[in-house]
C-alpha cells in the first residue's frame, strides 16, 4: 500500500485592487494515443511525413467510407484509465460532434460526449515543496483529431494537411480541483509521466501529442470550500477555457494573466462572459476566439455508422494483470528497498528509462551509493551535455561495476570519479582498466606507514603545530594521499595519522 499522507498546497491568490481572490483551474488534457494506426482506419500516425502521404479513404471522407475502430486505440485507452485508477466503463459509444472543421473533411468529429470508455479516477500531483493534492477525473473519452490548417505559406490562401485527421485522442477530462499555476504544470507532467510509463502517449507537446485546454475562474476566498461541500458550482465564478496550450511555461503565464484580467472585470462591476478564449505568448494576454459552446450547439447524436463499443471484464482484467510499475508505487519501492530520500526517489522516477536504468545499476548493491553515482555524477554530466539517460555512454553494467570497485576498497572515490571519466569517454570494462592503468587502492599499511613517517621526518614544525592543533593533522592525510597518486586508503591514511600524532 502506497503512504498518501500529504499535505495539501495552499491555493494561489492574487491581489486585486479590492479584495484577495483565488484561482481555481480544471484541465482538458488532449493525448494522442501511441498507435501505428488511426482510430478508424489503417492509415499511419506517423510524424513529419509529408502533408497528405497519411490518409486513407476514410479520413479523406469520401462517399461510402465506413469507419472501423481500431481495438489496439481502445485498449490503450483502457490501460490509461486502469493506470490512473479510474472505472473502465464496458459499455461505451461514439457521438458525432458537428462544427465546421475545415480540417475535417467529413464536417463533424466521432467522439463519446455521453457514454465514455473511461469513468471517474484520480491522479496524486506532488509539488516540489513536498505538498500534495489529489486531482480527481471526471472522465477520459476517445475521439478523432482533426488535421492542419496551414497559413503561413501563401499570402492569399490556406493550405491543409489532413495527416493528422482521425489520429487517436484520449481527453481526459479533470474536476475543477487545482488551484494555482504551478499545480496545473505539475498536473500536465505527472499525467504525461504515467502515460510514458504505461506507453499509451508520449508526451511530446513540441509536436502536438499532448495538448491542454485550460478552463479558469476566479471566487473570494472560502468560497471555493463551499463549493467541495456541496458541489454546487455557483459558488465559483464563470469560467473561461484557454484552448490548445502544448507549454508548460506558457500554461502558467496564460493562467496568471487570465486570472487577472477576470479580477479586474469583476472588480470594476462587470461580468465575465463564459468563452474560449487564445493565449498570445508575444503580448502576454489572452483574446477572445468564440463564446463558449455548449453540447446542444455541437448537436451531437450517436453516430450511426459506429456500434456501441461493448467489452469483456476479463479483456480489462487481462490488461490490468500486465500494467507496468507505475511512479508511484515505483518511487515507493524505491525509498523502502534502497532506503532512498524523497527527492531522490523523485529524480529517479521522473521518467521509465532513469527508473530502469538506476533499477539495473542498484540490483545487489547499495542503493544510496548507487542513487548518489546515478544523480550527481551521471545526469549531471549528462545534463551538461545535453543529453537524456538514453543516449548514456556509461551502461548500468559499467556504472555498477564502478560501484563494485569502491564498495570492495579496490579504488577510493577520488579514483572512482578519474575512472568513471574514462569509462565515460573511452568506454570499457572497469575492472580491467584499474587493473591495466594501475588504479587499485593502496590498502597496504606497511606502505602508507612508510610514506607518512618520510613526511613526518621532513616536516618536525608542522608535526608540532598538529599536535597543539589535531585540525591541522589534515596536512598530513593530504601528504600521503598526494604521495601515493592518490591511491592510499583514506581511512587507513587517518587512521595511521592519528596514531602517530598522539
Amino acid at each position: 500500500m502506497l503512504d498518501l499522507t500529504y499535505e495539501l498546497p495552499k491555493p494561489k491568490v492574487i491581489s486585486g485592487a479590492k479584495h484577495d481572490w483565488e484561482l481555481v483551474i480544471g484541465m482538458e488534457v488532449h493525448a494522442q494515443v501511441s498507435s501505428n494506426a488511426k482510430l478508424f482506419s489503417g492509415a499511419s500516425t506517423q510524424f513529419g511525413a509529408e502533408p497528405n502521404s497519411n490518409v486513407s479513404f476514410v479520413d479523406a471522407a469520401m462517399p461510402g467510407m465506413l469507419p472501423v475502430i481500431n481495438e489496439y486505440c481502445v485498449e490503450q485507452a483502457v490501460r490509461t484509465g486502469l493506470g490512473l485508477k479510474a472505472d473502465i466503463n464496458l459499455w461505451s459509444a461514439f457521438d458525432r460532434k458537428n462544427y465546421f472543421y475545415p480540417d475535417l473533411p467529413q464536417g463533424y468529429q466521432i467522439s463519446q460526449l455521453y457514454h465514455p470508455i473511461v469513468g471517474e479516477g484520480e491522479v496524486l500531483v506532488e509539488l516540489g515543496d513536498g505538498t500534495a493534492r489529489m486531482v480527481r477525473i471526471e472522465r477520459i473519452h476517445m475521439e478523432q483529431d482533426a488535421g492542419k490548417s496551414i497559413h503561413d505559406m501563401d499570402p492569399n490562401m490556406s493550405f491543409v494537411d489532413l495527416n493528422r485527421t482521425g489520429v487517436c485522442l484520449m481527453e481526459i477530462v479533470s474536476r475543477p480541483d487545482i488551484r494555482g499555476p504551478e499545480e496545473a504544470a505539475a498536473y500536465i507532467a505527472k499525467l504525461r509521466q504515467i502515460m510514458r510509463y504505461l506507453g499509451t502517449c508520449d508526451g511530446n507537446m513540441q509536436n502536438g501529442n499532448l495538448r491542454a485546454d485550460v478552463n479558469v475562474s476566479i471566487c473570494l476566498p472560502g468560497a471555493y470550500d463551499k463549493y467541495q461541500e456541496t458541489q454546487d458550482f455557483s459558488h465559483l465564478g464563470t469560467r473561461c477555457e484557454i484552448k490548445n496550450m502544448n507549454s508548460m511555461r506558457f500554461i502558467q503565464q496564460a493562467i496568471e494573466v487570465e486570472a487577472r484580467r477576470q479580477i479586474a472585470i469583476v472588480e470594476a462591476g462587470g461580468e465575465v462572459e463564459q468563452e474560449t478564449r487564445l493565449y498570445d505568448p508575444d503580448k502576454g494576454e489572452t483574446r477572445s476566439m468564440r463564446s463558449k459552446e455548449e453540447a446542444h450547439d455541437y448537436r451531437y447524436f450517436p453516430d450511426p455508422d459506429l456500434l456501441p463499443l461493448e467489452i469483456e471484464q476479463e479483456w480489462v482484467d487481462n490488461i490490468k494483470a500486465n500494467l507496468p510499475e507505475l511512479p508511484d508505487e515505483k518511487k515507493a519501492r524505491f525509498i523502502k528497498e534502497f532506503g532512498l530520500t524523497d527527492y531522490d526517489a523523485s529524480v529517479l522516477t521522473a521518467d521509465v528509462e532513469s527508473a530502469a536504468y538506476f533499477d539495473e545499476v542498484a540490483k545487489g548493491r547499495n542503493g544510496k551509493l548507487a542513487a548518489n553515482w546515478v544523480i550527481n555524477e551521471l545526469f549531471g554530466r549528462l545534463k551538461k551535455e545535453d543529453h537524456d539517460i538514453t543516449d548514456s555512454p556509461v551502461s548500468p553494467a559499467q556504472l555498477g561495476g564502478i560501484i563494485d570497485l569502491i564498495s570492495s576498497d579496490a579504488i577510493s572515490g577520488k579514483i572512482a570519479k578519474d575512472l568513471f571519466e574514462i569509462v565515460y569517454t573511452e568506454g570499457g570494462d572497469p575492472a580491467e582498466i584499474v587493473e591495466a592503468r594501475g588504479m587499485k587502492q593502496v590498502t597496504d599499511t606497511g606502505a602508507i606507514e612508510a610514506a607518512l613517517d618520510e613526511i613526518i621526518a621532513a616536516n618536525p614544525a608542522q608535526v608540532e603545530k598538529a599536535k597543539v592543533n589535531p585540525k591541522l593533522a589534515g596536512w598530513f592525510v593530504g601528504q600521503v594521499m598526494k604521495a601515493t597518486g592518490g591511491k592510499a586508503n583514506p581511512k587507513a591514511v587517518n587512521e595511521l595519522v592519528a596514531k602517530k600524532l598522539g
